[in-house]
């Protein structure tokens, strides 16, 4: 029997009589129903919010503390029936849907522990001068389907830590998990602070240009966010944007061709490539590229690509058509030019399920397609440098800055490439760690502003001057 999914306002799971069907992308299958949410229902959410803002902006630190704590301890307590549900509308395998759970219960846990401190400017005989951060006030988010669960708490927690309250619009792809996390959390959390609605993507635009809205978070793609960017330009709102990312991976000679296959394989390939910090160019020296090539794609033969729900997947499906007919794009577009794949490269758009084969491609030209754009796909490129000069280069000509990676034995020479990489962020012999305490975002089309770590708490507050000057009417 399918079921059918309510959203939270004002502390209440309701629906309105309008359905959207939920579909599971490893069979195509309608597996439950949602709300078709419009300007009505985000109206009487945005007001809800309003209401509550006005007496959760004044809670103490503990206060706020003690019930994100509550978010936390509720997911990590339903983890079974929730991985097990976001692998349904996801298709994400079972081991990595744990993983987005019980990381999602510990990112919760990790930033209710973030304070912000008033910091003192002057203090002497003459004035005292502090800065305060103070809520921006009623947040809308809009969340991804690639970490629908993850990306929801990372837009709830710091609201909530930082006293405003929250509209949160989850994909209308993948909003199941966050709608059961709702109903897990509505006697938890104040009513009116948290709010979950669904409804097509004509929603965003609604939440982005809503006049009771103070600021906007937004994960997903950089035209989606340019988009966003001018919506939220009429009355001036705050605005976080973490975008897209081309992020190139760089294999020094030295590197373990062994150790490192198995890491690579899986920094482009964990949740099927839709990831946005995924590796999707890796740059390997000339000197092993024959070599690790060829350890990657004997490594690709042994994960098998299937319904995420099954034992022994380690690959799943694409989460929707409109990204599988993308990804299915590039490849013919790779095969049309005469490129050379390693693996896969052979699609049946015809069959069940929206599913891509492991697909590794041997050193594409830059201007492929399939390297200069994001693919978000189980596709590798990858490609043959000489110098590290030459490298770094290659590396940052992407319209892009989100992430990237170097790997080498020297670890010297591994920070040094680093600094010279426009990006973000950039691991050293590693792949895919955000850490809650260090700020995470993007440079150039990747996005501004940043999420985690106090930086990200920041991006929820205004910062507020208070100087007195002692002795004036004495």
């Amino acid at each position: 029997m399918m079921t059918d999914y309510r959203n939270l306002i004002d502390g209440e799971m309701v629906d309105n009589g309008q359905w959207l069907d939920v579909v599971n992308p490893a069979n195509e299958e309608v597996i439950a129903r949602v709300p078709s949410c419009g300007k009505d229902e985000l109206d009487r959410a945005v007001a809800a919010a309003r209401r509550a803002f006005k007496t959760w902006r004044k809670t103490s630190p503990e206060e706020r503390q003690k019930v994100v704590q509550g978010i936390a301890a509720a997911i990590k307590d339903n983890a079974d029936e929730l991985f097990r549900l976001l692998t349904s509308e996801q298709g994400k395998p079972h081991a990595q849907a744990q993983q987005e759970i019980y990381g999602a219960a510990g990112l919760a846990a990790a930033q209710s522990t973030l304070t912000l401190d008033d910091v003192i400017n002057q203090d002497d005989d003459e004035r005292l001068s502090r800065t305060r951060r103070v809520p921006v006030g009623v947040v809308g988010g809009i969340v991804p389907w690639n970490f629908p669960v993850m990306m929801a708490i990372q837009k709830i927690v710091p609201a909530l830590i930082a006293g405003c309250t929250i509209v949160l619009k989850p994909s209308p792809f993948t909003p199941l998990t966050t709608l059961r996390i709702a109903e897990l959390i509505k006697d938890v959390v104040p009513a009116g602070t948290v709010n979950i609605i669904t409804g097509e993507d004509s929603l965003g635009p609604l939440i982005t240009s809503h006049p009771d809205i103070d600021k906007i978070t937004f994960t997903g793609s950089t035209a989606t966010g340019k988009k966003i960017m001018e919506g939220a330009s009429a009355d001036l709102k705050r605005i976080t944007l973490e975008l897209g990312g081309n992020d190139a991976s760089i294999v020094l000679p030295d590197a373990d061709v062994e150790k490192v296959a198995e890491q690579l394989f899986w920094s482009s390939f964990s949740n099927a490539g839709q990831i946005c910090v995924a590796a999707k160019r890796i740059y390997i020296h000339e000197d092993i590229y024959d070599d690790l090539s060829k350890a990657i794609a004997e490594y690709a033969k042994g994960v098998t690509v299937g319904d995420g729900s099954q034992q022994g997947t380690g690959v799943g499906p694409i989460q929707n058509k409109k990204q599988f007919d993308r990804v299915c794009e590039l490849i013919q577009d790779a095969k049309d030019h005469g490129y050379q794949f390693l693996t896969g490269g052979n699609v049946d758009p015809s069959g069940t399920g929206y599913y891509v084969p492991i697909t590794i491609l041997d050193n594409p030209p830059e201007e492929a397609r399939i390297v200069a754009e994001e693919q978000f796909g189980p596709v590798m490129p990858l490609m043959k440098f000489s110098t590290v000069d030459e490298v770094i280069q290659r590396a940052n000509n992407s319209e892009y800055g989100l992430a990237g990676a170097v790997w080498t034995k020297d670890t010297d020479k591994g920070i040094e490439i680093a600094e010279q990489l426009e990006t973000g962020t950039v691991w050293i012999n590693e792949f895919l760690h955000i850490s809650p305490f260090a700020p995470f975002g993007g440079h150039k089309q990747s996005g501004f502003g940043a999420e985690y770590g106090v930086d990200g708490l920041k991006e929820f507050t205004y910062p507020q001057v208070i100087t007195l000057k002692r002795d004036a009417l004495v």
